[in-house]
């Protein structure tokens, strides 16, 4: 398997991993704290705690994240085919 195929298939993985890890942290925070009754919710910046983590928190939480892993973890690749076009010819 060509090199720009396990790059994509590992930033797939990646994303997907990251995608059921918000997921889970959603589902936690929303109906973990959220399942009570609400006469007994805790409040943070005057919403309920379950919507404060799940849906404010989460999406900074998320975006550095996803931030962090595409700064870090992939790499810029051609789609078109170029590079191979190139090397094949360099190798004439």
């Amino acid at each position: 398997m060509r090199s720009s195929f396990r790059q994509a298939n590992r930033e797939a993985l990646i994303t997907l991993g990251l995608y059921v890890f918000f997921f889970l942290w959603w589902t936690v925070f929303a109906f973990g704290p959220g399942a009570g009754d609400p006469a007994e919710y805790t409040y943070v910046w005057g919403m309920p705690a379950w919507f404060f983590y799940s849906c404010v928190l989460g999406y900074p939480v998320i975006t550095l994240l996803l931030w962090g892993v595409v700064r870090f973890f992939f790499s810029d690749m051609p789609l078109d085919g170029s590079e191979n076009d190139s090397r094949k010819e360099d190798d004439r």
